[in-house]
């Protein structure tokens, strides 16, 4: 995926070079109209950008609330309390991953799975989870929620300083897919808890909050795509539903194989127009 990954980008950037250095020997009108509707689309993508700045932050401050109430559980014992806040918690994270996982040094203290680093250097949400739901104990974790608390809030105040470009939402959007389509699917994500549809859907919403804030500049470039990534979306989200338990969702475990199947070729489906919206919007 990282190597498919590069291409996007790549052509991604050469759309925008080629979209900027075509310049014809035209009268001087056209040339003012094009710089006035670069100037206007300049404009709107930072609005996007702002907009979308601030829907991560709301969620990483969630994140940091319910992390607290967490951990709170785990370090009182509550081993019920935390079982229940853990998925709810995680979602915030998963939303806001394409900010989140800007910090490569923070991902993996607070999202790495077992395997994903050394045993030694294993801590975050994951472990604790391995505590809760496999050895159905708090005791000896209550190092690893101080540790994950102060991890979340160093998040916090470091996202200050992430500039959201408009490069960085479209990659996240479908990055955040992809997480699901190659790697969540196999329900290695909550490998004990069970509780990857929580990360699915979270997923999914941070994805398609960011298509609604390029929606608008889409549309004007191809409208087509962008019914067609709405339409999607749509059918993804019936998916999910389907797999509801009241405000949440069944264990990964109860779904078949064929919804398993069912689920990852939606996302796949919405991935494919999903990753030609950079191309369409940074078009001239």
């Amino acid at each position: 995926m990282k190597i498919w990954k590069a291409a996007f980008v790549t052509l991604l950037s050469s759309s925008l070079l080629f979209g900027c250095s075509q310049s014809s020997k035209t009268d001087s009108e056209p040339k003012k109209t094009d710089k006035s509707a670069s100037t206007q689309q300049s404009k709107e993508l930072a609005q996007v950008t702002k907009e979308y700045r601030g829907y991560a932050i709301g969620e990483i401050d969630e994140l940091v609330k319910d992390t607290e109430a967490f951990t709170n559980a785990v370090k009182s014992g509550d081993i019920e309390k935390a079982k229940q806040i853990y998925p709810l918690a995680r979602m915030h994270y998963e939303r806001s991953e394409p900010i989140a996982e800007v910090f490569g040094d923070l991902d993996p203290e607070i999202d790495a799975r077992e395997g994903d680093v050394p045993a030694s250097e294993w801590r975050g949400y994951h472990r604790i989870e391995k505590g809760l739901w496999k050895e159905n104990t708090t005791v000896g974790y209550e190092q690893y929620a101080d540790q994950l608390l102060k991890d979340v809030k160093l998040l916090r105040a470091k996202v200050e300083t992430v500039k959201v470009t408009p490069d960085l939402l479209i990659t996240g959007a479908v990055d955040l897919l992809n997480e699901v389509s190659t790697s969540k699917v196999t329900g290695e994500e909550d490998r004990y808890s069970h509780t990857d549809l929580y990360d699915f859907a979270a997923n999914v919403q941070g994805a398609e909050k960011i298509y609604e804030l390029l929606k608008p500049a889409l549309e004007k470039k191809d409208k087509n795509i962008s019914e067609e990534i709405g339409s999607h979306f749509d059918q993804v989200n019936q998916l999910l539903n389907q797999h509801k338990k009241g405000d949440g969702y069944v264990p990964y475990t109860e779904l078949t194989s064929a919804q398993v199947k069912e689920l990852s070729q939606a996302i796949d489906a919405l991935a494919e127009p999903l990753s030609k919206m950079g191309i369409v919007v940074g078009e001239s």
